[in-house]
């Protein structure tokens, strides 16, 4: 406390703005200390209020420096626009996030949104503002104001202003296209912000009545609330139209700012009307301290605002990975045959990736070819209907994980095991894809190789081309984790499709396919018809399969361009690519130990493959389900009692 006869003797009502200001700022971090007992805050506060006492004169000072803030500063930005984005847009806030983390901010202001946050820039300051009782506000509230009266009109007349401000931000975020026109039409409240600016006048004019009349006070208020209330509904029909029209960040981020907007206008609305204005005051500050914490977070930004973009994205990977999900012997022999399709298509693939390599182009461009060679032939599987392995798990989890959606309800232990039986589904359909791609590719490829040598007299790739294959390849390498690190692309592939499936959608492209005249006139009403229920269909893969192609292709020569030199291992590419390697080497491949140990590999790459793929997607759909940690470890243990007591179902069907 030796500082505190200092911060009273530098308090100049008559100083700078700056001045002012940072005397303030002082006067907190005086307060604050060093932020590890809320209760000796108080205790520096209940000083500060006692020095106060003992000098009339230094409470003269302190009126007129009060009466000078609250002249000076305008404390209505900060009641109703602290915390929202300026111009309700997602970019503009992540911009002005990062601006406010790099760059410093000036106690050199009007505004008291900017002021703020560099006098109360911690969460230890709503603890302790939160700690001090009604006795010392009422000290604090007379050793401050002058005129008690006319500084509690002031703030009236602020808070009412304030809630202006705000009706008026939802009344116009209310009335964008993009949110107006996903209202549903049939609900009696999407005429609800119409009326919002007539409800404020009568509120105002009611409120500062020089004789108030409660009764019309409380219908005025009751008014308001009910059409606040309404334009929340009118909000709420939005999401039940999101399936059929789509979803991005800047409506999301719109929707929340609209809900987050009408919490603060019940806020100030509460303040208003409380008979303790200084109680209410501090309640309104400590909220707005929470606020400051949460605008800084980047992360919580972006995180808060992608959810239900991810969960739209998940929903749609979950309508996909429906068809990769085998419940029966037939269908399990069926996804075999696919998957062997897909295995002979890879033979191709390994075939255009070497005529790459071999033709000597510069790292982008080898790796640039590759990718096309990759997107052609996935693309080629997708449209034969054949299944690549590797693409089911990050498409199967969001369908998982659409099953626990009543984990909650009163029949979860049915909706727990039958869950369970999908996932010896999902175990047992991947089992089967890998087996049908791997067992196809080897004899694919061979024949390849024969057909090559028969028609050149020479194999698909050299010998010295075959011992790099199998150093790549080798177990005693990085190979396991780059099987893991394409498990993240997979997945990011997965999550692309999702995507840009959601962006069809969103941008109605499949009905401008259909139905737009210069389209239609040059395809024809039934072939733009059956183009655009084509898209519609295949849209989602397409996508999969294009990045995941272009990543397999294109990451190891950008990331070696920084010398990071990441590498990813496929499993069906990679067994294709040994069995080209043990074709050039003939029978000698089986005398060498790095053969061996690239074969050893297969397995591993895989089960990483498909692990950290289905991993990362299910996290993700169980978060868009909100399936809380508990509802988890059941998961978790009724797989493994599955798995005890059944272990062969998750191989083989019944």
């Amino acid at each position: 406390m030796k500082d505190l006869p200092g911060l009273l003797r530098a308090l100049d009502p008559h100083a700078s703005l700056a001045d002012r200001h940072v005397w303030l700022i002082k006067l907190f971090e005086w307060i604050r200390g060093d932020r590890t007992s809320v209760q000796a805050a108080v205790a520096r506060v209940q000083s500060f209020i006692e020095a106060l006492h003992q000098q009339p004169e230094l409470q003269a000072r302190l009126k007129d420096w009060w009466e000078i803030l609250i002249q000076t500063v305008d404390i209505t930005p900060l009641l109703a626009d602290f915390g929202f984005a300026p111009r309700t847009a997602f970019l503009s806030e992540l911009a002005e996030r990062l601006r406010r983390k790099l760059l410093p901010g000036t106690p050199e202001t009007q505004d008291a949104s900017e002021l703020f946050p560099m006098v109360v820039p911690t969460r230890f300051d709503a603890q302790w503002i939160t700690a001090l009782e009604e006795p010392q506000i009422a000290q604090l509230t007379a050793l401050l104001s002058a005129n008690p009266a006319r500084d509690t009109r002031r703030w009236h007349y602020s808070l009412m202003d304030a809630i202006t401000y705000c009706t008026a931000q939802i009344r116009a975020t209310g009335f964008a296209p993009e949110l107006r026109l996903r209202m549903s039409r049939s609900s009696p409240h999407t005429r609800a912000f119409h009326a919002l600016p007539a409800d404020v006048q009568e509120l105002r004019h009611v409120f500062f009545q020089p004789v108030r009349d409660e009764a019309a006070l409380q219908a005025a208020v009751m008014q308001y609330r009910e059409r606040l209330d309404a334009c929340r509904q009118a909000i709420n029909s939005i999401y039940a139209h999101l399936e059929d029209n789509g979803i991005s960040v800047g409506m999301v981020f719109r929707l929340r700012q609209l809900r987050a907007r009408m919490l603060r206008d019940r806020e100030l609305l509460d303040a208003l009307l409380s008979p303790k204005p200084a109680l209410a005051a501090l309640k309104l500050l400590v909220r707005r301290i929470a606020t400051a914490q949460e605008i800084k977070s980047i992360g919580a930004l972006i995180s808060t605002n992608s959810t239900l973009l991810s969960a739209k994205v998940a929903e749609r990977s979950a309508e996909t990975g429906e068809h990769y999900i085998t419940r029966n012997r037939s269908e399990y022999r069926e996804m075999l045959g696919k998957a062997m399709g897909g295995g002979a298509i890879t033979a191709l693939t390994t075939l255009l990736k070497f005529m790459v390599v071999a033709i000597g182009l510069s790292a982008f461009w080898s790796g640039f070819w590759s990718s096309v060679a990759y997107a052609g032939s996935f693309i080629l599987i997708q449209l034969l209907h054949f299944t690549l392995a590797t693409k089911q798990p990050a498409m199967t989890a969001p369908a998982m994980a659409a099953k626990l959606k009543d984990i909650d309800s009163d029949e979860s232990a049915t909706t727990l095991e039958d869950f369970v039986d999908e996932v010896t589904h999902l175990v047992r359909s991947q089992v089967a894809a890998v087996l049908g791609n791997v067992f196809m590719v080897v004899p694919a490829v061979l024949l390849v190789n024969a057909v090559i040598e028969l028609a050149l007299g020479r194999p698909m790739i050299s010998a010295g081309n075959a011992h790099h294959v199998l150093e790549s390849l080798t177990l005693l390498g990085p190979t396991l984790l780059w099987a893991g690190f394409t498990g993240v692309v997979l997945f990011a592939s997965s999550m692309i499709a999702g995507w840009t499936e959601n962006w069809f959608v969103l941008h109605h492209i499949g009905s401008a396919v259909q139905h737009n005249p210069r389209i239609t006139a040059f395809l024809g009403l039934e072939r733009a018809a059956r183009w655009s229920a084509f898209m519609r269909e295949n849209i989602s893969g397409f996508a999969s399969n294009i990045s995941l192609g272009f990543m397999l292709g294109l990451i190891p020569p950008f990331t070696g361009f920084f010398g990071i030199e990441l590498e990813l291992r496929h499993v069906t590419l990679s067994t294709g690519q040994l069995a080209a390697a043990g074709a050039s080497l003939g029978l000698e491949a089986f005398r060498q130990a790095a053969f061996w140990w690239s074969v050893a590999s297969i397995p591993l790459i895989g089960a990483l493959n498909l692990g950290v793929s289905f991993y990362f997607a299910f996290g993700l759909a169980l978060q868009a389900h909100n399936v809380s940690k508990f509802d988890r470890a059941r998961i978790r243990a009724a797989i493994w009692s599955r798995w005890r007591s059944q272990a062969w179902s998750f191989f083989v069907p019944r």
